[in-house]
């Protein structure tokens, strides 16, 4: 059983449905046909997605997870597969701007539980920039987007290619790249090692393959 983030386009996604998609899901798919195993996926909240991978109710978490060292206490990543920056996004009318968001004056809203979220508690509220108050989590990321939109919030923060995709019919716009160069991988139990073993043989098979140049140009991911 993969867990996943339900609405975390362009890597996985919860069709209406109920079927899954995404770049992440169509990987972890190819993967699974060359290695010989059958896959399910599960929708978890991402800020109890490790808790129930300690707690065996998947397997893995295969869904975009960025490696950090907090995360590797709890958990065992594959060999990564992707790099991502932090995006900020403002109302498509906002002259706010990079300077404005490091001043702490601002509203922020992310995703509970993201490196998103962690990079604001660690350069805006953990320095005294910004109160605590004013960091607005949200159980997903389509929510914040949606709270931005209706003025509860001023910015948001979260992983580029979601943050693209998700504002793409929005009256929302990127301001800002943060460079946090963030690397992707599987996180499973640490005692599981042979299931690390088997997907970072598969992930060695993929990323080999045209079909991996083939998934990255599908969901716009060239470059990652």
């Amino acid at each position: 059983m993969i867990g996943i983030d339900g609405a975390y386009p362009p890597y996985t996604s919860l069709e209406m449905d109920g079927t899954f998609v995404g770049f992440d899901i169509d990987s972890a798919r190819w993967i699974a046909d060359k290695m010989g195993f059958e896959v399910e996926f599960q929708a978890v909240a991402w800020d109890g997605i490790i808790p129930a991978l300690q707690a065996k109710k998947i397997d893995m978490v295969y869904s975009g997870m960025t490696i950090t060292e907090e995360r590797r206490e709890q958990v065992a990543f594959s060999k990564p597969y992707l790099k991502i920056n932090q995006a900020v996004a403002v109302r498509s009318d906002s002259d706010l701007t990079f300077d404005d968001i490091m001043s702490g004056r601002v509203v922020i809203g992310t995703q509970r539980g993201t490196t998103g979220e962690m990079w604001v508690q660690d350069n805006l509220v953990a320095t005294g920039k910004m109160p605590a108050s004013n960091l607005k989590p949200f159980d997903n990321f389509p929510l914040a987007i949606t709270a931005l939109i209706n003025k509860q919030v001023d910015a948001t923060v979260y992983d580029k290619p979601p943050t693209v995709e998700i504002i793409g019919q929005q009256d929302a716009k990127i301001i800002y790249e943060i460079d946090t160069r963030e690397e992707y991988g599987i996180a499973v139990r640490k005692d599981d090692t042979a299931l690390l073993a088997t997907m970072n043989a598969g992930l060695d098979l993929l990323m080999n393959d045209p079909y991996w140049d083939q998934l990255k140009a599908r969901y716009g991911l060239v470059g990652t």
